[in-house]
């Protein structure tokens, strides 16, 4: 692997920064939030815990030369759907496509440039939210941030609603860095993709590529929320998602890993109302130098809630991958059920995983477990397809996916893992995944898994 760079100062000058924010006509507030967040990426290290400094995942980062105003063509937009909101990011700024009838019936998405021309309440609203920096590269992405909306359903609307968020690097020497506000009113359903692609495979340097969301899940909604994440070789990525569950309220984070240099992606979700559930599904596939570090947070506030966190990944080559989970079940969280699964399977002597679950318990009135595993292919199960007239490559092979599978066919989205296998198939043998190429291009319409939208969300009491 590349050595990383130790002039911090080369990726990124105040001046960029200065210019970002007066280009942009923000109040004094959000500038200094910006001064704020460089001086901590310069002070901060890039892992935070001692503990996990020693496997180094992120070594090999070196954003010199980013260039904040760089600008570019528009890519090919993206067909309409119907009851489906349309964003995409690139090069050339931000587009946004709502169709009349949602408008009709209240959604309203508002982007980030209206928002800071509120003023300095309406802006503070919107980025004050943000989770604190912690880390270098968290900090690196709220400095640069510059593209964003806030997005609201209203309560009770009769049919689903689908997000399709897209963000496509396109350009040499850029730096993407989304923040998203949403709010899914009381009984209400929405189905948010966010699909973070590239327009070539290999471009010769580093970009930069961040993405920061915070979700609230009203009383009775019902959010799903899937990443397809297969931007090209030499990105780095930086996902922060924070979502706030209320009463008899789920939601369902998904995550589709399959592209990247360096991918960071932390999950911080509470279920503070009665009743509220969390899922939260997590697919890697990793080859060559990738290196993944997932992170998920599980905080049961309210009684009777439920949560279950599940993380597989499959690595060859020389990948690297982390999943570390933390499940905190406060005092007063009584009834709760909460299950943490993280379990990687290495295809070669050079991949390597860890796994990292931890629980915390302040109430005695639950039902919290765990479990963890790190290992190569089971060879009986190779032998037993070769018995069967498999080859030993195309045996592995299905192992492997189907040990990713068990993670995307518990997500309540229907036909997710069909969607998703051409994906998942051009990374196993070596082939890119581009913006706008026939089979693995931007997702196509999904819907909720179930007749009702809801009949995927029971929670399985036994824990399996």
């Amino acid at each position: 692997m590349a050595v990383a760079a130790n002039r911090y100062e080369a990726w990124l000058s105040p001046e960029q920064i200065e210019r970002l924010s007066t280009s942009r006509q923000e109040p004094a507030s959000l500038a200094a939030l910006r001064r704020a967040a460089f001086e901590q990426f310069l002070e901060l290290p890039l892992e935070p815990n001692p503990l996990y400094r020693k496997y180094g995942y992120f070594s090999g980062v070196d954003l010199t030369g980013l260039d904040l105003a760089v600008t570019g063509a528009p890519v090919a937009g993206v067909a309409a759907a119907p009851r489906t909101i349309t964003v995409l990011h690139d090069a050339s700024g931000s587009r946004f496509e709502v169709p009349e009838e949602l408008l009709r019936e209240g959604v309203r998405v508002d982007p980030v440039d209206r928002i800071v021309a509120g003023g300095e309440s309406s802006a503070s609203e919107f980025f004050g939210g943000s989770e604190p920096a912690t880390d270098r590269l968290s900090a690196f992405a709220i400095a640069t941030t510059n593209r964003g909306y806030r997005l609201t359903v209203p309560d009770r609307l009769a049919a689903p609603v689908r997000l399709r968020d897209v963000t496509v690097l396109s350009t040499a020497h850029e730096a993407l860095s989304v923040r998203r506000q949403i709010r899914a009113g009381t009984g209400t359903r929405l189905l948010v993709t966010e699909e973070a692609l590239s327009t070539e495979d290999d471009p010769g340097h580093q970009r930069f590529l961040a993405s920061s969301t915070g979700v609230e899940v009203a009383d009775d909604a019902h959010v799903a929320y899937l990443t397809l994440h297969a931007p090209d070789q030499r990105a780095i990525s930086v996902f922060q998602r924070t979502a706030t569950i209320g009463t008899q309220a789920r939601l369902a984070w998904v995550w589709a890993g399959y592209g990247g240099f360096r991918t960071k992606a932390r999950n911080h979700s509470t279920l503070a109302g009665t009743g509220a559930a969390l899922e939260d599904f997590q697919a890697f596939y990793g080859r060559g130098p990738q290196a993944y570090d997932s992170g998920v947070t599980m905080r049961h506030v309210g009684t009777d809630t439920h949560g279950q966190s599940v993380t597989r990944g499959v690595f060859t080559d020389e990948a690297r991958g982390m999943s570390r989970g933390l499940v905190r079940i406060e005092k007063e969280a009584r009834k709760t059920l909460s299950f943490l699964s993280e379990h990687a399977m290495l295809l070669s002597r050079g991949a390597r995983s860890d796994t990292i679950p931890i629980l915390e318990i302040l109430c005695r009135d639950v039902k919290a477990t765990h479990s963890s595993s790190v290992a190569p292919v089971d060879q009986e199960k190779v032998f037993y397809l070769e018995s069967r007239g498999v080859s030993p490559f195309d045996a592995i092979r299905l192992i492997g996916e189907g040990f990713l599978s068990h993670v995307l066919e518990r997500a309540p989205v229907r036909d997710l893992r069909e969607i998703l296998y051409p994906y998942l198939a051009a990374r196993w043998e070596g082939r890119p995944i581009l913006y706008g190429s026939a089979g693995v291009g931007v997702l196509p319409p999904l819907e909720f898994a179930g007749p009702s939208g809801a009949d995927e969300w029971r929670f399985d009491s036994k824990l399996r």
